[in-house]
């Protein structure tokens, strides 16, 4: 084909809007594959056609490791093709299928690659409309691709249609946010957190949040029904990742997470002890270079924390620079208990200076990572503190869902009568009443010992 591009004798499964081939560039030796429009009865369609080529240049634009990259585009025979970077590994749908519910680590892990990939498109004005497991490939080294950006579209950028034509569906239905049901033309980004949200759900307990057995109960559903907290069917999660998925899965766009940075910021604590995955990836002797490559990557600005007013003092017995070994060790919460003490004594500096927002990730980086029945006070001190955080910055929503998810995780493990249960309820009843949710404080004060 073209004189340069030699396919497999059979195309690969599946694919929204064309067909892939494997293949291989007989002039630069390397692997490929070839995705063609499928015409409906072979017949040229001109606005697919030109769709197709937007997505062309939509992923040519994207210069993004989670994006395959694009090598050439042309047309054979009158058909239209793009050859693209050929993505070896497991599709995240079948891997859901094999092994669900994936460990909390890996979905985690899988969410963040996703994150990073959604604020590159963002940035570049791209909503990608149709994510979903089946457009997510884990390679074996443990990078993650999003695939098929067949539906994505460019609403703040002129030239780039938006409009949806009436025989198409404006993503997958069962992945599809409220608002692309009900105006299918004005997307925005936080319809792809959504689909994300929908995704984490299915990949942390094995089922989507929404099963309708038809187009018109699935619509009802994801736009009127509320959609189960993951305890609810079984899931076992921290209380925090099961309030970011119920976050992600808000009916109003508005009161989804600010952007895609925000929900990485929040999967991360969770991306520790990912365990293994039978099958699905290289065992961890073998040497992979871009592991390699991104090892050294994470590192750069390590040893460069934001600034703060003043220098530790003296007698800190905590250094706080560049050796901190607080995420070495894989598949420990801590390689010592000097890491640990380096990070919160660096959460402790930030507070003290007044830079609430870096000392709130902290402490939430910290909580995520201890073991609730082990560490009861430090969760307990960190959980407060990140509420303190957030409280500071004029932001009580966040403060209370901090304290409520923190009430969740302890109590299974301290008296109903304990003395930090009944402060915490005080405080999350505080919250309410200072958020102008007088009925919820009514009720939640009203709950608490006369005595105390």
């Amino acid at each position: 084909m073209s004189g340069r591009y030699e396919l497999d004798p059979f195309p690969v499964p599946g694919g929204s809007m064309g067909q892939v081939w494997f293949g291989r560039d007989t002039r630069l030796e390397r692997d490929i594959a070839v995705k063609f429009i499928r015409f409906d009865e072979g017949r040229h369609n001109g606005a697919l056609a030109r769709r197709f080529r937007r997505e062309s240049r939509i992923m040519a634009r994207l210069e993004h490791p989670g994006v395959p990259a694009v090598y050439d585009w042309g047309e054979q025979d009158g058909q239209p093709f793009l050859v693209m970077q050929r993505v070896r590994g497991i599709n995240v749908s079948d891997l859901i299928a094999e092994q669900a519910p994936l460990p909390i680590g890996w979905a985690a892990a899988i969410g963040a690659q996703v994150c990073s990939v959604l604020v590159a498109a963002h940035e570049a004005s791209l909503v990608h409309r149709d994510l979903k497991p089946g457009n997510l490939m884990l390679e074996r080294n443990g990078a993650v691709k999003v695939l098929d950006f067949g539906l994505a579209v460019a609403p703040a950028l002129p030239g780039f249609s938006k409009i949806t034509h009436s025989d198409e569906n404006p993503g997958t239905l069962a992945y599809m946010a409220p608002e692309q049901f009900l105006d299918a033309n004005n997307p925005g980004y936080a319809s792809d957190l959504y689909a994300l949200g929908c995704t984490l759900h299915e990949m942390l307990s094995g089922g989507r949040p929404f099963d309708g057995s038809t187009t018109y109960l699935l619509m009802n559903q994801h736009v009127h029904e509320r959609p189960p907290a993951l305890r609810e069917v079984g899931a076992e999660v921290p209380a925090r990742l099961e309030r970011l998925v119920l976050d992600l899965l808000a009916k109003n766009p508005e009161d989804r997470p600010a952007g895609a940075e925000v929900v990485h910021q929040r999967l991360l604590p969770f991306v520790h002890e990912l365990g293994r995955l039978p099958g699905a990836l290289n065992p961890p002797s073998q040497r992979d270079p871009v592991r390699m490559y991104a090892g050294v990557l994470s590192q750069v600005f390590a040893d460069v924390p934001p600034a703060v007013p003043a220098a530790a003092p003296a007698s800190s017995r905590i250094a706080t620079g560049g050796d901190d070994p607080f995420f070495e060790g894989e598949g420990e919460v801590y390689a010592d208990r000097r890491a640990l003490d380096s990070r919160l004594h660096r959460a402790d500096m930030w507070f003290d200076s007044g830079d609430y927002r870096n000392a709130a990730r902290t402490y939430a980086d910290i909580a995520g990572r201890l073991r609730v029945r082990e560490d009861i006070e430090l969760v307990l001190r960190c959980g407060k503190r990140e509420a303190t955080c957030h409280s500071r910055i004029g932001d009580g929503s966040s403060a209370l869902r901090t304290l409520e998810d923190l009430l969740r995780d302890v109590r299974p493990v301290l008296d109903v009568d304990d003395i930090r249960i009944i402060e915490l309820q005080r405080d999350i009843g505080l919250l309410q009443l200072s958020g102008g949710k007088r009925h919820e404080a009514r009720r939640t004060l009203n709950a608490l010992p006369r005595n105390r």
